[in-house]
C-alpha cells in the first residue's frame, strides 16, 4: 500500500480478510440496518460491511487515505465516508437522514482512544442493536472482567450498567499491516435494560471513587459519603465496610448510589 503510515492516529489497518469476515458474521447484522464504522483505515473491513448492511457511515480522520478509500469501495454505492474526527461529530444529525430498523457500530478503534469512543457512543443516546469492536486484549480482558479478579475495575462496572459484554475472539498482531506490539480482541457489547438508578451523575461518581485506590476497602475509599447507608446496602448482600470494591458487582453498586441519593 503506497501510504505512510500515522502513529499519532494509531493506524494498524487489518488485512486478513478471513478475520474480517469472522468480524462481520459475529456481528449479525439484521435487514435494513445502518451500521457505523469508526476508523475506515483502508476499507478493507468497509467493503465486507457494505455487502452486509443497507448503508456505511464510515469516519476516518485521515484525509490523506480518501483516494485509498475511494478505490477500495469503487464496486459499492451504499455508504458515506465523514472525513472528521468522531468523538467531534453529532453522531445522531449524522445518522438523521437515513432510514433503518437496526443500527450497529464496528470498528477497529484506535487503542488510545477506546474509552472515549464508547463513551461518546454511549452520551450519543443512540439505540445500538450492539456494538462490535476490536480492542487492544488486556482492554478487552478489563471489559469482561468478573468480580473478583484482577481485571475487574471501574470502566468494568460502568460498561456493564449499559451492556452485556463478550469476548468474541482474539486476533493475532500478524494480521495487521503495521504489525502492532500488542495482540487484539473482537469484543460485542449487546444494549440491555439498565438497572434503575435515581442519579446516574451520582452513580458514575461513587464507581470512580470506590475504585480509586485499587487495594484499600469500601471504607477508605469512600470515607467521604454516608458510610452507614452504605453499610446497610452492603449488609444486605453480605458484605461489610472492609470489602473491597473489586469484589461487588454492578447491581450492588446501583443498590448503593440509590440508597445514597
Amino acid at each position: 500500500m503506497d501510504f505512510k503510515f500515522k502513529k499519532k492516529f494509531g493506524q494498524n489497518f487489518l488485512v486478513d480478510n478471513n478475520v474480517i469476515e469472522k468480524i462481520v458474521r459475529e456481528s449479525n447484522i439484521m435487514d435494513e440496518s445502518l451500521v457505523i464504522e469508526i476508523g475506515v483505515g483502508s476499507a478493507n473491513l468497509t467493503k465486507y460491511l457494505c455487502k452486509s448492511s443497507s448503508f456505511v457511515i464510515g469516519y476516518e480522520i485521515d484525509k490523506f487515505l480518501e483516494k485509498h478509500i475511494n478505490k477500495n469501495l469503487k464496486s459499492y454505492a451504499n455508504y458515506e465516508i465523514i472525513y472528521d474526527d468522531f468523538l467531534k461529530r453529532d453522531i445522531n444529525r449524522d445518522v438523521d437522514k437515513y432510514n433503518y430498523k437496526n443500527i450497529y457500530v464496528i470498528a477497529n478503534v484506535p487503542y488510545y482512544i477506546t474509552t472515549p469512543i464508547i463513551e461518546h457512543i454511549i452520551n450519543s443516546g443512540i439505540n445500538t442493536t450492539s456494538v462490535v469492536l476490536m480492542v487492544q486484549k488486556e482492554v478487552g480482558d478489563r471489559f469482561c472482567a468478573k468480580p473478583s479478579t484482577k481485571d475487574y475495575g471501574s470502566i468494568t462496572v460502568f460498561l456493564n450498567y449499559f451492556y452485556d459484554i463478550k469476548k468474541l475472539f482474539v486476533v493475532n498482531r500478524t494480521c495487521f499491516i503495521p504489525k502492532p506490539n500488542v495482540d487484539s480482541v473482537i469484543i460485542k457489547l449487546e444494549s440491555k435494560d439498565r438497572i434503575f438508578v435515581k442519579n446516574e451523575d451520582l452513580f458514575f461518581k461513587l464507581v470512580r471513587d470506590s475504585f480509586r485506590y485499587k487495594r484499600k476497602t469500601i471504607r477508605n475509599n469512600l470515607k467521604e459519603y454516608d458510610l452507614n447507608r452504605i453499610e446497610e446496602v452492603l449488609k444486605e448482600h453480605g458484605y461489610d465496610l472492609n470489602t473491597r470494591s473489586e469484589v461487588l458487582s454492578v447491581n450492588i453498586f446501583c443498590d448503593i448510589a440509590n440508597k445514597l441519593s
